[in-house]
C-alpha cells in the first residue's frame, strides 16, 4: 500500500540517498561522510504472542533485522507505542522491558520514542545504524552461479496464527519464539567481519560496478566469504523477498524445497488450516513468477509464502559452502537452499 502511494508522488532528488525505496530494499541509506552513511528503518505491529515481555523482544528483534540485512550496525532506536487508555500500564512496562533487553543485546541505545492512545496495542521501533557506503548489501547484486543461503527456519506466521486460535502445541510455540527472539547479529558479524579494505577503485565486491565519484573513492576487495547481496525474510515470505532480489538483480533463482528449514509444527499448522491472511496475500501476489516441480507437495508450496516475523537472512554468495560452515560455527543454523540463475522463465523454480 505504502509503495503504491509513494510511487505516485514526486521523487526527491538527493545525491546523498544511496538506497531509497526504488527496489524495495530493507532499509534506506543516506551518506553523511565519504566513508560513512546512516541506515534507517522502522517496523511495528500488533502482539503475536500472549506474554508482553516476549512480544517486546520479538518487536525489537524484527526492527533491528533490517539494519543487519543491509550490512549495517544499529546504534540508536526510538520506540513506537500504541496502547489502550484503560489498559494496565504494567503491561506496557513489560513490553518496553522486553524490547530494551534485545536493544541492549544488539548494542543499540533507545533514546526516546512516541506513544498514542489506541484501542489495539502496537509496538515497534525506528532504528538508525551506521554503514560503510562501499559495503551496502542492497537487493541488486545477485549473480548467476551464486548460492542462496537462508539463516532461519520458516513457519512463524502459521504458528502465530495457531497461537491466536489456541491450537498451537507448546513445543511449536517454544520453537517459534526462540526463532523470533534470536537476533541476526551473529550472522551479520560473520559477514561484515570478513570484508577486506583498500581494493582498487572500480572493483565490484558486491557483484556490481562502483561509480567513480568523490563518495566512492575506494571499494572493498572480495570478502573471505564474498556476499553478492542480502535481504531478510519477513512479511512477504521467502518467495516475496526472493522476488525483490531477483527483480532488482535481473536474475532468476532455483529453490530446492527439500532443503528449506521449517520450524516444528509449521507444516501441521498448514495441514490444519491455520493460514494467516498474509500468506494468502503473498501467494496471490507472487506465485505468478513460480513454477513447481510436480512432486513438491502443497504444504511445502504454502510455507514458501508464510509471512515471517524477525525472520532470517537470505544471502546470495559465490561461496555458499564456506559461508554456511562459518555461520554454523557461530551457532547460526544456515542452510544452502538454492542457486541464482541467468534471467529466464520461470523466474523462480521450486524443485
Amino acid at each position: 500500500m505504502l509503495d503504491t502511494v509513494l510511487g505516485k508522488l514526486a521523487r526527491q532528488h538527493d545525491p546523498n540517498v544511496l538506497v531509497g525505496f526504488d527496489h524495495a530494499d530493507d532499509a534506506g541509506v543516506y551518506l553523511i561522510a565519504p566513508d560513512q552513511a546512516l541506515v534507517q528503518t522502522v517496523d511495528f505491529f500488533t502482539p503475536i504472542v500472549d506474554d508482553p515481555y516476549t512480544f517486546g523482544q520479538i518487536a525489537a528483534t524484527n526492527a533491528l533485522s533490517d539494519v543487519y540485512a543491509m550490512g549495517g550496525r544499529p546504534i540508536t532506536s526510538l520506540a513506537l507505542v500504541c496502547f489502550p487508555d484503560k489498559a494496565d500500564i504494567e503491561i506496557l512496562g513489560r513490553i518496553l522491558a522486553g524490547g530494551l533487553s534485545k536493544m541492549m543485546e544488539a548494542g543499540c541505545t533507545v533514546i526516546g520514542g512516541h506513544s498514542i492512545r489506541d484501542e489495539e496495542t502496537k509496538f515497534g521501533y525506528s532504528v538508525t545504524g551506521l554503514i560503510d557506503p562501499k559495503k551496502i548489501y542492497a537487493n541488486a547484486g545477485a549473480n548467476p552461479g551464486d548460492a542462496l543461503v537462508l539463516t532461519k527456519a520458516l513457519g512463524t506466521g502459521v504458528i502465530s496464527t495457531a497461537i491466536k486460535k489456541g491450537k498451537a502445541e507448546q513445543s511449536w510455540i517454544d520453537a517459534a519464539i526462540a526463532s523470533m527472539t534470536t537476533l541476526n547479529k551473529n550472522a551479520a558479524e560473520v559477514i561484515t567481519a570478513a570484508d577486506i579494505q583498500d581494493a582498487p577503485v572500480g572493483t565490484a565486491a558486491l557483484g556490481r560496478p562502483v561509480e567513480q565519484s568523490s563518495t566512492a573513492h575506494s571499494q572493498a576487495a572480495p570478502a573471505a566469504f564474498p556476499i553478492s547481496t542480502m535481504t531478510d525474510v519477513t512479511g512477504f515470505g521467502l518467495i516475496g523477498h526472493a522476488r525483490e532480489l531477483l527483480l532488482a538483480s535481473d536474475v532468476s533463482i532455483k529453490i530446492h524445497a527439500s532443503k528449506i528449514p521449517i520450524l516444528e509444527g509449521a507444516l501441521a499448522c498448514i495441514h490444519a488450516g491455520h493460514i494467516p491472511g498474509g500468506l494468502t496475500n503473498n501467494r496471490d501476489f507472487a506465485e505468478c513468477l513460480v513454477e513447481y516441480a510436480p512432486d513438491v507437495p502443497e504444504n511445502l508450496r504454502a510455507i514458501l509464502y508464510d509471512p515471517q516475523t524477525a525472520g532470517g537472512l537470505l544471502i546470495s554468495t559465490p561461496d555458499g559452502e564456506a559461508l554456511t560452515k562459518a555461520l554454523n560455527a557461530v551457532g547460526v543454523p544456515a542452510v544452502k537452499i538454492g542457486e541464482v540463475l541467468p534471467n529466464t522463465k520461470p523466474r523462480i523454480q521450486v524443485i
